[in-house]
């Protein structure tokens, strides 16, 4: 799944009849030092040849053990030209019996896909309109001029420095739709020429890494909203999304932040969640040496669930109203005190980087500036450092260097809320689940939405209203997906796979109403399972 690399494990030239395989031990080698695939029935060994792989080692074991054919087809531009670098690590075949797909995915529904994806190569919706690219550019860099003369001339204070960020978070985040583009290799047809141009807009007017975006984003599109390896709903105890991990969390008791209320703290950047107070912690709910009877430990839980209660108050509280008189003790109150600072010096002081505010310029950042000293990707390191100076040259005259940097990271501050709302609105609200191994057409409809279409939204949103379409056909240029839309709903009506298309308000919305509904599930099943 790629060109990384020209030898492999397997063998080049087979005279003698080519071993067959069953699934059933393909299935097998699904291990990260152990990794069979299969393309077109054939059975490649990519175990050792997946650390050079261009699009990242994890990309290709998403689909160990399993069809990748029509990944593999989606993802590349030239098949033939990628197809060279395969037979090194062909090992065989499906033996004639069994089915080309595996774990019973729909061989009806992927034979129709790939007749549409021919059909649109007949329409020519993988033919790029180079001019829809260009002006996209230019109308980048005009942002970025019109926000220079803006402090040029009426100078830095407050009105025209708003003006200047609204000016220049605008043209970031159109810029990161456009870097999204050539990462894609949807503009030119050489792959090349792709990259480059990529490197440039990513790096050179983004300041971040075309590599680190590479990996990562792939295997987004590779498994979309799939546990374990989608890493863009990897929350890292932030939120729990979907129906199986908040019920997973419930279960076992596990409480990092109150997700019962994580459709309201999505929306700040430091939630109020002090070492100091006893915030909405079920975990009141075990007290047993305490409150040792179960009406008590729950009326208790429930109470704090609903309101803060500060650490100073919370012995008091309980100690007045929940515990009988036996309990009120010396030593109970002792005891009391030590279990609730125990569900409260856990917490950080101070949570940072939650939500839409400080994703871009807290989190992204440091994992873009560690992946590229980590991996030594220097070309990519110097493409980030030109932005940088390129910036701080323009600004640092008018601001200061504090004040420079400052202003930097409110542009950024800024754009997160824009780019985490736009791409959050297609996913966060559809299916997020283990793998259940669906075939490509199911697995990227299960979970991906659309917006309605209009210049407003298509210009808003990248073109990524159209997520369904771009999920499916990853290569093809943004302006035609429209296009290609009215024939993947037929293909859906066939099948009765739902196509769900909402409003940009809507849209939104159920950003908050999924998070909502995930955290009572956790709550219930906390309190309840």
């Amino acid at each position: 799944m790629g060109k990384g690399g020209n030898q492999g494990e397997g063998s080049t030239e087979c005279k003698t009849p080519m071993p067959t395989f069953r699934w059933e031990e393909i299935q097998k080698h699904n291990l990260r030092t152990d990794r069979w695939l299969v393309i077109d029935r054939k059975v490649y060994n990519v175990s050792k040849w997946s650390q050079r792989h261009p699009g990242g080692h994890r990309v290709i074991g998403h689909y160990s053990g399993e069809d990748a054919t029509d990944a593999f087809r989606a993802f590349h531009l030239d098949l033939d030209f990628v197809g060279k670098f395969l037979k090194p690590l062909l090992i065989g075949e499906l033996a004639p019996e069994e089915p080309s797909l595996d774990r019973g995915k729909s061989s009806q529904i992927t034979e129709d896909f790939r007749a549409l994806k021919k059909t649109a190569e007949d329409m020519n919706l993988f033919k790029t309109n180079h001019l829809f690219f260009f002006l996209l550019l230019c109308h980048i860099i005009v942002m970025e001029s019109i926000a220079w003369l803006t402090l040029s001339h009426f100078g830095n204070g407050w009105i025209p420095t708003l003006i200047t960020s609204f000016i220049l978070t605008t043209s970031q985040a159109q810029a990161g739709w456009l870097q999204h583009d050539y990462g894609h290799l949807s503009v030119y047809k050489k792959s090349i020429w792709n990259h480059i141009v990529h490197k440039f807009v990513i790096g050179h007017l983004k300041g971040a890494s075309a590599n680190w975006w590479n990996h990562r984003h792939f295997q987004h599109h590779a498994k979309p909203n799939i546990f374990h390896k989608d890493p863009d709903i990897k929350s890292r105890h932030l939120f729990v999304l979907g129906e199986w991990q908040p019920l997973e969390y419930g279960k076992k008791k596990l409480n990092y932040l109150p997700y019962n209320h994580q459709h309201e703290y999505f929306f700040l950047s430091e939630y109020e969640y002090q070492k100091s107070s006893a915030v909405l912690s079920p975990r009141c709910a075990h007290l047993p040496h305490f409150l040792p009877h179960p009406s008590q430990r729950g009326k208790l839980a429930v109470c704090l669930l609903k309101r803060r209660v500060p650490a100073a108050s919370l012995c008091k509280l309980v100690w007045t109203r929940y515990l009988p008189l036996d309990f009120q003790t010396p030593d109970c109150q002792a005891a009391l005190q030590v279990a609730t600072s125990s569900f409260t010096s856990d917490r950080p002081s101070a949570l940072s980087a939650v939500g839409p505010p400080l994703l871009i310029p807290v989190y992204f950042q440091y994992q873009i500036i560690k992946t590229m000293i980590v991996r030594r990707d220097w070309v990519d390191l110097a493409w980030s450092i030109s932005y940088y100076v390129r910036f701080f040259y323009t600004y640092i005259p008018f601001y200061g260097i504090l004040g420079a940097l400052v202003f930097l990271n409110f542009i950024r501050f800024l754009e997160s809320h824009w780019f985490v709302w736009v791409t959050q609105m297609n996913h966060i609200v559809m299916e997020i689940d283990l793998d259940h191994y669906r075939d490509w057409f199911s697995s990227q409809l299960a979970a991906t939405c659309n917006v309605e279409q209009s210049f407003f939204n298509d210009w808003f949103c990248g073109h990524l209203n159209f997520q369904i379409e771009h999920h499916l056909f990853p290569t093809m240029p943004r302006h035609n997906l429209h296009k290609i839309a009215p024939l993947v709903k037929s293909l859906c009506t066939k099948h009765g796979i739902k196509y769900q298309e909402k409003s940009l308000l809507r849209a939104l919305l159920d950003i908050v109403r999924s998070l909502k509904k995930s955290g009572e599930l956790w709550l219930d099943a906390y309190l309840h399972k």
